[in-house]
């Protein structure tokens, strides 16, 4: 099977700073030799004592700025993984930043080092000019890249981690699902009933999550013999050992199970791309990890909702049954599962609203949610959301015995406790 994305910034994440690592050692045996040789009199007016001081000071001092900065920065990865989730800040910690950061410090101490041999070299008392410039530039460099890794720390702040998910989905949504003026969800007929199984290819090793599926590639093999692949898990699941990942129907000849597999991208994680439930999924994890009672937050957890009920209101404005694919005559060849409208509501509010039932606050954002989404979309979308409000309506039932807090928490307010929509604005 491919490489999966999360391997891909693996091997980015170590192989940035080795890059930077090697090649300012390569750069730093040849280029001050060649200065020293091509341009013998372009030296600095420093002193030598002096260079060889700045040299030192700085090579020992990114050393140390490094270890504390980098110490500081996973902590507060750590200290905000046990606030949100350990999957979303894994994210933050893979930024291509961090590791451009590491690179550029590695790269200021050792070019640091290596001019300290080239300064008063064979006791001329001359210090390159070039290379003395290079160090300061490589200093000034190391300053931005330290603000930009002040930034993506600062990203740890929940209502940016909650803008980073939410973003993540919207484009996950924007490539995956079509816009279409009806989002009625028409039901194909089910073609592969009078279809023979001919093949079924199961995943070897160890488990494994799905985090994408190159269509044309499966498109393709599928038509070279005139075939149907069923693909059977969903995006996102977990396969075990001798977990089903394909059947293929009505094949002419059997396809090759590495062609099959390559089609699939997997790792240890699920990843953004392809997998929309995965941005819900983590809003929910933080919503409801903010209605623990160890951290009884449910100002969180309202904000959680409005990235909720954002990728909500484009889900129901797309078409979701995307998953049969055809080729250039018009034929059947693939059938990939993705959720309906329903699986995303059951996401989105199950939880929450679960964990949040003697919360007023997060009971009005619910029916606010709610309420707005009636509004604004279609009304093939209405009959799920009407099930839902009778849900929110028996969760405020159960939970509030007294009648002015029910009364209370079955207003819709988007604030949580805001200003009620349903009373008037003078009151």
């Amino acid at each position: 099977m491919r490489l999966s994305q999360k391997q891909k910034q693996g091997l980015a994440g170590w192989g940035i700073p080795l890059a930077y690592a090697l090649v300012t050692l390569l750069f730093g045996m040849i280029f001050p030799r060649v200065e020293h040789k091509v341009l013998p009199d372009l030296v600095s007016t420093m002193s030598a004592p002096a260079a060889m001081a700045i040299c030192s000071s700085i090579s020992s001092g990114m050393i140390a700025l490094t270890g504390i900065v980098f110490s500081l920065a996973f902590v507060m990865v750590q200290f905000s993984a046990t606030a949100y989730s350990p999957r979303l800040v894994l994210w933050v910690a893979r930024d291509p930043v961090v590791s451009h950061a590491l690179g550029i410090f590695s790269s200021t101490f050792l070019y640091a080092l290596m001019v300290l041999a080239w300064v008063d070299r064979s006791a001329s008392g001359k210090v390159p000019l070039i290379s003395g410039l290079m160090v300061f530039a490589l200093l000034l460099a190391s300053m931005g890249m330290f603000l930009a890794l002040i930034e993506r720390v600062g990203m740890l702040q929940v209502s940016r981690m909650l803008v980073f998910t939410g973003d993540h989905g919207r484009e996950a949504i924007n490539e995956l699902y079509p816009p279409v003026e009806s989002v009625a969800e028409q039901q194909e007929p089910k073609e592969l009933s009078k279809l023979r199984v001919t093949q079924t290819v199961t995943h070897v090793g160890r488990p494994q999550v799905i985090q994408k599926v190159h269509v044309d590639a499966l498109t393709k093999l599928a038509a070279e013999s005139d075939a149907v692949i069923e693909m059977v898990p969903v995006v996102g699941n977990t396969i075990l050992e001798g977990t089903p990942l394909f059947r293929v129907y009505a094949a002419r000849q059997a396809l090759a199970e590495d062609a099959l597999k390559n089609a699939l991208e997997i790792g240890e994680e699920r990843t953004f791309e392809q997998d929309p439930k995965y941005a819900l999924r983590l809003l929910v994890d933080i919503a409801i990890k903010a209605l623990s009672p160890a951290i009884n937050d449910p100002t969180t957890a309202v904000q959680a909702l409005d990235q909720i009920e954002d990728l909500l209101i484009r889900l129901g404005h797309r078409r979701l049954n995307v998953g049969k694919y055809r080729d250039t005559r018009g034929a059947l060849r693939l059938i990939v599962p993705f959720p309906t409208w329903e699986d995303f509501l059951l996401l989105a509010l199950d939880e929450i609203r679960s964990c949040g039932a003697n919360s007023v606050q997060v009971m009005r954002r619910m029916n606010a949610l709610i309420k707005n989404l009636k509004e604004v979309l279609p009304a093939e979308r209405h009959e799920a959301l009407r099930h839902w409000e009778e849900r929110l309506q028996g969760t405020v039932e159960r939970s509030f015995a007294d009648p002015e807090e029910k009364q209370d928490a079955s207003v819709a307010d988007r604030q949580g406790l805001g200003i009620g929509e349903e009373k008037p604005a003078g009151n």
